[in-house]
């Protein structure tokens, strides 16, 4: 019966990697709000495809039109993961997302967004940007995943966090402050802002410089998926 329940709950987490885009319920407005108008996801590119022939555009990747502003410089090509400390794909792609993204020239401005489509992932969400609040979004990332993905704690409760925040020297007071504070809640508003924008049906999704998007749902594999994004980056950085 145990091993049944493993296995339902293994199948419920891989489904919850692709969900729809509409604003979820915990993320309603903490002060004004911006209206979206969601981008068409396109397959054709007027100047030409922007990679080799390796990848294809429409197959291997979609042009968001328009373009989507981003958070980091002009000068800066952006590339943003879109993941869910639930997703046991995200999980296999960090570390080589990771690796890839500290070997990145200074012109390369990395992000993380999470994906706020359920009232769960929404919490995880919360989570992540309470840690980044914190100071502790790098020390605690990748635990994030070991203690869902490897202890099998699905984090799935406010108190379940806040002991693990413990567990990181903060104190509940402080998770709590930082847990409902307006700033999270901001946060998570532009969380779901950029997921409308982007269009996320799944995750890890990677945007490049808001004009590109790709996933594990179009590439065979991540380090083809990175090998994509680094054409990619190279193209905007190259201004074409």
């Amino acid at each position: 019966m145990l091993q049944r329940l493993s296995f339902l709950a293994i199948l419920l987490l891989i489904a919850a990697c692709g969900g729809p885009t509409e604003p979820a319920a915990d993320t309603e407005a903490v002060g004004a709000e911006t209206a979206v108008v969601e981008p068409e996801l396109v397959t054709t590119e007027s100047g030409g495809a922007p990679t080799t022939g390796r990848f294809e555009l429409g197959r291997h990747y979609l042009r968001l039109s328009p373009t989507q502003p981003t958070s980091s410089s002009p000068s800066d090509v952006e590339v943003c993961e879109v993941f869910w400390y639930g997703c046991p794909h995200c999980f296999t792609f960090d570390p080589l997302l990771e690796a890839w993204r500290t070997a990145q020239p200074e012109h390369v401005s990395f992000v993380r967004v999470p994906a706020v489509w359920k009232p769960l992932l929404v919490l995880h969400a919360r989570a992540f940007y309470t840690a980044e609040a914190l100071g502790k979004g790098a020390e605690m990332h990748p635990e994030f995943f070991a203690e869902i993905h490897e202890r099998r704690n699905m984090l799935d409760t406010e108190s379940k966090l806040e002991a693990f925040f413990a567990r990181f020297g903060v104190e509940p007071a402080a998770f709590k402050a930082a847990f409902d504070s307006v700033g999270v809640q901001l946060k998570l508003q532009r969380a779901d802002e950029l997921s409308r924008r982007y269009r996320i049906q799944s995750v890890p999704t990677i945007v490049v410089n808001g004009k590109y998007t790709t996933g594990g749902g179009e590439i065979a594999s991540f380090p083809d998926l990175l090998a994509l994004v680094d054409e990619l980056v190279a193209a905007e950085h190259e201004g074409r």
